[in-house]
């Protein structure tokens, strides 16, 4: 009898030293790396608490083990390690130690998503609905009328998706203004602009961005691409101002709309140039698509490299298997550096023409995040072209910077180091 119960408490121990956690390799070793941020988030709503190891094999997760997230990784086809105490042990120790760039930081809570989207269909689609989708992370759409009811604080995490918020329905008219879709567009801007109270969709589109200002101070954390990036600034220092054309409201733009711009009240932006010609699918001098000199071929950006330990957030940021990114081009698809505010981080840059391609703020209690171009894995998205089929990118560096401003949220936070 003694020595069952020895070899009984042996069995014991050896199980509780083995399957321990699971580790999920964020590096080349990885079959699907936006699955697996779908995984974390999965994990998450599961009151599980994951370690987030930042710089350790790609930015790696590791999670307490449980048969459900073995056969989760199992029917999401992600690549996974079912490691011992000791190993994990180790690998903390590892990166615990102050001559590493890593670190391990605590995912604790999922946060709530929403996107801001349109109702209506519109003939393009969205990287980060789509890569959401792809990684079976939920999300709530939010428009126009949920953002002025006050709706917003609901959430901890808000995308914009493509979108023009100067009222200029995405200075689409000099090529489709004879389209339905944009007939229809228009129209139903109008009637919601009318319903909630507003003279011009470009008062309503302002107010909008006012009530997502006050979300992202108030601890929000928001995210936004192409056009939804320089058109959301423009609109906040505009306010006030008639930068729209007649086709456009109904009447002329303001002839000195320029000099009474307030770069102040944006969150990105200094010092741009204003573009008053409908004609041209501009808002301003922000966007280096023109003149850029580049091809599909050469066109790459690079990610920084920050201390993981002591910039924990730009580090969560840029998590990636690559450092060297494919760009991708979009109405907006990166930002001029001279016109990007001394205090804004950039997080990705193509030094060869001067230019950020993901940059990253903070304002009152919350954090901010654009990120240049339309499609990660389209080079040059069109209006009609078909969405991107992700089964065939389950490794995308583009897309993987999506999911990691996602997850950050998630991140308890740390007392600054002084």
């Amino acid at each position: 009898m003694k020595k069952i119960g020895i070899l009984f408490v042996l069995l014991i121990c050896a199980k509780i030293g083995f399957s321990s956690s699971i580790l999920i390799p964020m590096d080349e070793s990885q079959k699907n790396h936006l699955k697996s941020y779908g995984l974390a988030y999965w994990a998450l709503k599961q009151d599980l608490t994951i370690q987030w190891l930042l710089n350790y094999k790609g930015g790696s997760f590791l999670i307490p083990h449980a048969n459900t997230i073995e056969t989760e990784c199992k029917i999401r086809g992600i690549s996974y390690d079912v490691i011992a105490d000791v190993q994990a042990a180790s690998i903390l120790n590892a990166i615990a130690d102050p001559e590493t760039n890593m670190d391990a930081v605590k995912l604790e809570k999922a946060p709530k998503i929403a996107v801001y989207s349109p109702k209506n269909k519109l003939p393009w689609d969205d990287a980060v609905t789509m890569v959401l989708t792809y990684a079976e992370i939920p999300y709530d759409i939010v428009y126009d009328e949920e953002v002025i009811k006050g709706n917003l604080p609901k959430y901890d995490w808000l995308h914009l998706h493509h979108e023009d918020f100067t009222g200029q329905y995405g200075r689409f008219w000099a090529a489709f203004r004879n389209a339905p879709w944009y007939v229809n567009d228009v129209r139903l801007n109008e009637e919601m602009a009318a319903k909630l109270g507003f003279k011009k969709v470009s008062q309503l589109k302002l107010a909008v961005a006012q009530k997502i200002k006050e979300f992202t101070v108030g601890g929000g954390f928001l995210f936004a691409m192409c056009s939804g990036t320089d058109s959301y600034d423009i609109s906040l220092a505009a306010a006030g101002i008639d930068i729209c054309d007649q086709m456009f409201d109904g009447d002329r733009a303001d002839p000195n709309a320029q000099e009474k711009l307030n770069y102040a009240n944006g969150f990105a932006f200094q010092n741009y140039k204003l573009d008053m010609n409908p004609y041209n699918y501009e808002f301003s001098d922000i966007d280096n698509t023109q003149g850029r000199n580049l091809v599909e071929g050469n066109d790459y950006f690079s990610l920084f490299d920050f201390s993981a330990k002591w910039d924990p957030v730009p580090s969560m940021l840029t998590q990636n298997h690559e450092k060297l990114v494919k760009g991708f081009m979009g109405q907006t698809t990166a930002f001029r550096k001279k016109m990007i505010k001394p205090d804004v981080l950039i997080l990705g840059e193509t030094s060869s023409v001067n230019e950020a391609r993901y940059i990253h703020g903070e304002i009152g209690k919350g954090t901010w995040t654009f990120y240049g171009g339309h499609d990660p894995e389209d080079y040059q998205h069109l209006v009609n072209d078909p969405a991107t089929d992700l089964n065939l990118h389950p490794n995308s560096p583009g897309y993987r910077l999506i999911l990691n401003n996602v997850l950050f949220p998630a991140a308890k936070k740390k007392k600054q180091k002084t």
